[in-house]
């Protein structure tokens, strides 16, 4: 029989003939899908890269951040520390001049309770003296001799108010 006889012949020359005639066709749709398909992971490449280039730029940045905000909290306990030295020297310094000030005060009432104390001894001793003068002047002196010495006493009052 011959070439054509055999049905593996045929089946093998519609495979030939489906490629020639439709092969290019074939080829090209495969090779667009194959072509899409590369163009889309390419695509998606760039787009990864292009995501690890920002994710690294806010690494940097949330980095930086970190680095100033650290700077900032150390700058602010610093400055809580200078201050808080500042203000407890503050308060010593004016706890001692408080302490000062109440010594001073104490020092005064002393002073002014001495003064007191000495202007009523005195006003004590004037009194004594001007009743045991009294009696004195009762016990001893005559009425003209009495009237004389008062005379006195009002003369000279007007030089011994000046002097006071």
């Amino acid at each position: 029989m011959g070439f054509f006889s055999e049905p593996r012949n045929w089946v093998s020359l519609a495979i030939v003939l489906f490629f020639v005639l439709f092969g290019r066709k074939l080829w090209a749709a495969v090779a667009g899908m194959l072509d899409r398909h590369a163009e889309a992971v390419r695509t998606e490449l760039a787009e990864a890269q292009r995501l690890r280039r920002e994710a690294e730029t806010m690494l940097a940045d949330a980095r930086a951040r970190r680095e100033h905000a650290l700077a900032e909290a150390k700058r602010m306990l610093d400055s809580a520390r200078d201050e808080a030295a500042r203000v407890t020297a503050e308060a010593a310094a004016e706890a001692t001049r408080s302490a000062e000030r109440r010594e001073r005060m104490a020092h005064d009432r002393i002073a002014a309770a001495e003064k007191a104390a000495v202007t009523e001894v005195r006003l004590a001793a004037a009194e004594i003296a001007a009743i045991a003068s009294e009696q004195v002047i009762r016990t001893t002196l005559s009425g003209a001799e009495a009237e004389a010495l008062v005379d006195r006493a009002i003369a000279q009052l007007p030089a011994a108010l000046r002097a006071a």
